[in-house]
């Protein structure tokens, strides 16, 4: 494994993979700093960018975009309480009240540390996890269907809010993705007559439109604050702050790692999961919450290790985790890869050169966070109108030029529409993109599945995996209904704990 990760870094260090490597990084930090403008949203817009590069210098560009937005987003976390990410909501308790007392830039620099670590624990896990795509090459298509069953049964039953609204959205991603010829016999479905669209949706339109359209309407709506009132002032952190951030990093590195193994499991996650780990192992929790340089640390650790962990599923099993994660996913299929065991198989250094790039990629953004922080600020002054015009311009050509169709701009279009009414309903987006991706190829395993067992569905019961990743799938979906019961009888239990016993001692009729 690692003599092939040393072959991956001889992939990644070409002067084109390179300068690609460090223009993903800029646009991650970019991304990052712009408040609300998150990495699905940056990756889709970048997709059409991706057709005039080699297969492996596209996914590497895309995989900085993702752990530089990581990067970025503890800048306005820090300096102006706004995150810039969802995952960076954990380091604001902390990291601004620490820019309030003056000690911005130590803030900074802990979390830019802990970014650090946390990514290179990432790939290192990565390497270890790698084997799994040798045990996934004895999937045949009944263990390929059982697999996307159980991911998109995952995507529901672990998504945050409610269980109902998460099955809407995984219903109408599986509804987009039958669009056009029936895989089978070539019978044309919900193209209402329209030659454009017998071929199916084209995946790029409809990400830029569902994740970065909306998220630019949404982000109209909102109003930032200024960095200008705060100073970064000294960046190097103290010796203490180093011995004190040291164990945090590590054990938030940890948490990070794992909760990026679970579909639908979001950044913000794991952040809170090292925060609040952190406050009950700490002998001192009354300093979290006014400054506590830990409560920097863990969370960015584990945002940086989430980012990089979530990528596991995708390579190893073709299974995405997230909605950037399904972006990515399509960006290997325009460029004519498949993810998945067959990846390492048949491409071993696309996929050895883009996890040596995540080792590159942090180093890169190290070398960008630290000494310079203060022109990432000057980022938050770009006039917003502005910068939202250009946004959509960039959008409008890319989605044109992927045939030269305009058919493809009104997709967009519409697909920017559905995901802000979506988001204003809080419906979540990543279930639909997930079974947007995960959906045609899920039909495809069960056709072929049916197909070679001539219709009889005991091809499932005959295979032993198949048959624990079925039962896994229902375990899950009993889990996620018993969800909402379990959460109200545990707030009732609660509610009465504190009341404590009854003392009414009056007559009852």
């Amino acid at each position: 494994m690692f003599d092939q990760l040393l072959q991956g870094f001889g992939t990644i260090l070409t002067p084109q993979n390179l300068a690609f490597a460090l223009l993903g990084c800029v646009l991650g930090m970019l991304v990052g700093v712009l408040p609300g403008f998150g990495p699905a949203a940056a990756t889709a817009l970048l997709l059409p960018v991706t057709l005039t590069l080699p297969a492996v210098t596209a996914i590497i560009m895309l995989a900085a975009i993702l752990y530089g937005a990581a990067y970025g987003g503890t800048i306005t976390a820090v300096l102006i309480n706004v995150p810039g990410e969802t995952s960076s909501v954990a380091t604001t308790l902390d990291g601004y009240q620490m820019a309030q007392q003056g000690r911005a830039g130590p803030a900074l620099a802990i979390a830019a540390i802990g970014s650090f670590v946390g990514g290179l624990v990432g790939v290192l896990g990565f390497v270890v996890a790698a084997p799994l795509s040798r045990f996934a090459l004895a999937f045949g298509p009944a263990e390929f269907f059982a697999l996307t069953l159980l991911g998109l049964t995952l995507v529901i039953g672990l998504a945050s809010g409610s269980t109902l609204k998460a099955l809407i959205a995984a219903s109408l991603g599986l509804l987009l993705g039958v669009v056009g010829l029936d895989p089978l016999n070539g019978v044309a479905r919900f193209t209402f007559g329209s030659q454009q669209i017998l071929d199916g949706l084209n995946l790029v339109p409809v990400i830029m439109g569902l994740f970065g359209l909306s998220e630019l309407l949404l982000s109209i709506e909102r109003s930032v604050a200024s960095a200008a009132a705060i100073k970064v002032g000294k960046v190097l952190p103290t010796r203490d702050d180093l011995r004190r951030s040291a164990l945090p990093i590590a054990r938030g590195s940890v948490v990070g790692f794992a909760t990026g193994l679970l579909p639908g499991s979001p950044g913000a996650v794991a952040a809170f999961g090292s925060y609040v780990l952190e406050k009950r192992l700490s002998r001192h929790p009354e300093r979290f919450g006014h400054g506590a340089v830990e409560g920097v640390a863990a969370p960015e650790s584990a945002n940086n290790a989430n980012a990089v962990s979530g990528m596991i599923p995708l390579f190893t099993l073709g299974i995405p985790t997230s909605a950037t994660m399904a972006v990515m996913m399509g960006a290997f299929i325009i460029n004519g890869l498949v993810p998945g065991p067959l990846l390492f198989r048949d491409h071993p250094d696309v996929a050895w050169g883009i996890i040596a790039s995540m080792v590159v990629g942090n180093v890169i953004l190290l070398a960008l966070n630290l000494p310079l922080v203060r022109i990432w600020i000057t980022c938050l002054r770009i006039p917003y109108p502005t910068l939202y015009v250009l946004v959509v311009g960039f959008m409008l050509v890319g989605a044109y030029t992927l045939d030269g169709s305009v058919f493809n701009v009104v997709v967009m279009v519409a697909a920017g529409i559905l995901g802000y009414v979506l988001r204003k309903i809080d419906i979540p987006l990543a279930p639909v993109a997930l079974t947007l991706v995960l959906g045609p190829l899920m039909e495809r395993s069960l056709s072929n599945a049916l197909q070679i067992s001539r219709g009889s569905p005991s091809i499932f019961l005959d295979s032993s995996i198949a048959m624990t990743l079925l039962v896994a799938t229902v375990m899950v979906l009993a889990l996620a209904t018993m969800k909402t019961p379990l959460r109200t009888l545990a707030r009732a239990v609660a509610a009465r704990t504190r009341q404590g016993p009854s003392t009414d001692t009056s007559p009852k009729a």
